[in-house]
C-alpha cells in the first residue's frame, strides 16, 4: 500500500498543550524555546483512506515549531527544521510529502525543501484555492446571493493564487472587480480575463471603496496585517480569505453576525478514514492542502504538484478533476481556524435579511 506524509506544526505556543498537557502552564516563550530542541517527529498514523480505485496510508509529521517562530528564526534554520520532518517521511515509507500550515509558506514554497529530499514534495495550494472557490460558490448561495448578479471582488488579484482565483470566477460572474496595490499590475491581469471569457472587469486600488458593495470578496494579499475590518463589509457578505497571515480582522468575527468569512472548504475524505489526531474538524474530514496529498498518492502520482510562489489553472483545474473521480468533495466551511456549523451560517443569513431590511 503506497503511503503519504504531511507535515503539521503547532499554530501558537499554546497549542502545544493539546499534547503536553503540563505546558499550559508555561510561558509561551519557554515552550517555543524547548520546541526549538525537539526534533521533528512522527504525530499519528492515518488510515483507512479509500477511493474506488486505490486505498492509501499515511503519517503526520510534527515540525515542532510555532508559526511566530517560522516567523521570526532564521529562515535557513527553519527550512533545515521542515527538511529534517520531510526525512522522517521518508525513513517511513512516504512517497510524496504535503506542507501544511507555514511550513509551505517559508522560504520558496516548497521548492528548496524539495530538492533536499527524495520524495516527491506538494503545498496542497492547488487544491486549496480549488476548495475555496467551490467553497466561496456554495456559502454564496446559502447567503442567497445569484453569482450572475453579485458583486464580485477578489483582492490581490495581481498575485499568484489571486489572479487564478479572479480568472476561475470569471467565467461565472458578471460584475467583477480586481483589487491591488499597483494599477499597472493589475492591467495584464484584466485583459487576460478579458481575452479568456469576454468579461470586462473594473480594477482598483481601493480597497474599502471596493468592500463597500462587494456581495462577495476572495483575498488573498501578502500583508502582514489585517485589511478587512468589520465597518468595511456590507451585510450579508461572503468572505473567502485564503491569506495566511489573514487578511480579516478576528473584530469581524465578534463585531458582525451578519457576515460570513470562510477561509475555505472543508473536505470530506472518501472511505473510513482515522487521522488520529485532532485538528478541530470533523469526523473524516481534513483541509484542502492535506487532501492534496491524499488524492496524488490515490492516484500514483508522486511528483512534485504544486511548489513556489507561481500557480498555474490549469494545476487547479486538474487537482478538481482528480478529487472528483477519487471521491473528495466540500462537504463544510472553516472560519478562522474552525469548523462553522451550518446552524451557525443560517444564524447569519437571517441576521444579514434583518439589518438589510432595516437599512431599507
Amino acid at each position: 500500500m503506497d503511503k503519504f506524509a504531511f507535515i503539521i506544526h503547532p499554530l501558537e505556543a499554546k497549542d502545544v498543550a493539546k499534547k503536553f498537557g503540563f505546558a499550559k502552564y508555561l510561558p509561551d516563550r519557554l515552550i517555543e524555546w524547548g520546541l526549538k530542541k525537539l526534533p521533528a517527529f512522527k504525530a499519528s498514523h492515518i488510515t483507512g483512506v479509500k477511493s474506488p480505485y486505490n486505498e492509501v496510508e499515511g503519517y503526520f509529521i510534527t515540525c515542532p515549531l510555532t508559526t511566530r517562530q517560522m516567523v521570526e528564526l532564521p529562515e535557513e534554520f527553519v527550512l533545515g527544521k521542515i527538511i529534517e520532518a520531510g526525512k522522517v517521511a521518508e525513513k517511513l515509507g512516504a512517497k510524496i510529502v504535503g506542507l501544511g500550515a507555514f511550513t509551505s509558506v517559508v522560504g520558496d514554497a516548497g521548492i528548496t525543501v524539495a530538492k533536499n529530499l527524495n520524495i516527491a514534495v506538494t503545498t496542497g495550494n492547488s487544491y486549496t484555492v480549488a476548495t475555496a472557490l467551490e467553497g466561496t460558490k456554495k456559502a454564496a448561495a446559502i447567503m442567497g446571493h445569484d453569482l450572475k448578479k453579485a458583486n464580485v471582488v477578489v483582492i490581490g488579484a495581481a498575485g499568484s493564487i489571486g489572479k487564478v482565483a479572479a480568472r476561475f470566477m470569471a467565467k461565472e460572474v458578471k460584475n467583477l472587480t480586481l483589487v491591488g496595490r499597483n494599477l499597472a499590475k493589475l492591467e495584464p491581469v484584466a485583459d487576460l480575463i478579458l481575452k479568456e471569457s469576454g468579461l470586462a472587469v473594473a480594477i482598483t486600488d481601493n480597497v474599502k471603496k471596493s468592500l463597500k458593495e462587494a456581495d462577495i470578496v476572495i483575498t488573498v494579499t501578502s500583508s502582514v496585517d489585517t485589511i478587512i475590518e468589520p465597518e468595511d463589509l456590507k451585510p450579508g457578505a461572503v468572505v473567502c480569505d485564503v491569506s495566511r497571515p489573514r487578511d480579516v480582522s478576528k473584530e469581524v468575527a465578534k463585531l458582525r453576525d451578519d457576515v460570513l468569512v470562510i477561509e475555505g472548504g472543508v473536505v470530506e475524505v472518501p472511505g473510513d478514514v482515522e487521522f488520529n489526531l485532532n485538528f478541530g474538524f470533523p469526523p473524516k474530514t481534513s483541509y484542502a492542502c492535506m487532501a492534496e496529498t491524499m488524492i496524488l498518492t490515490l492516484e500514483g502520482r508522486f511528483e512534485n504538484f504544486s511548489l513556489g510562489r507561481d500557480m498555474e489553472l490549469e494545476k487547479v483545474e486538474e487537482i478538481s478533476r482528480l478529487a472528483q473521480k477519487h471521491g473528495f468533495k466540500v462537504g463544510g466551511f472553516r472560519s478562522f481556524e474552525r469548523a462553522i456549523s451550518s446552524e451557525e451560517i443560517e444564524k447569519i443569513r437571517k441576521n444579514a435579511l434583518k439589518k438589510s431590511v432595516f437599512a431599507t
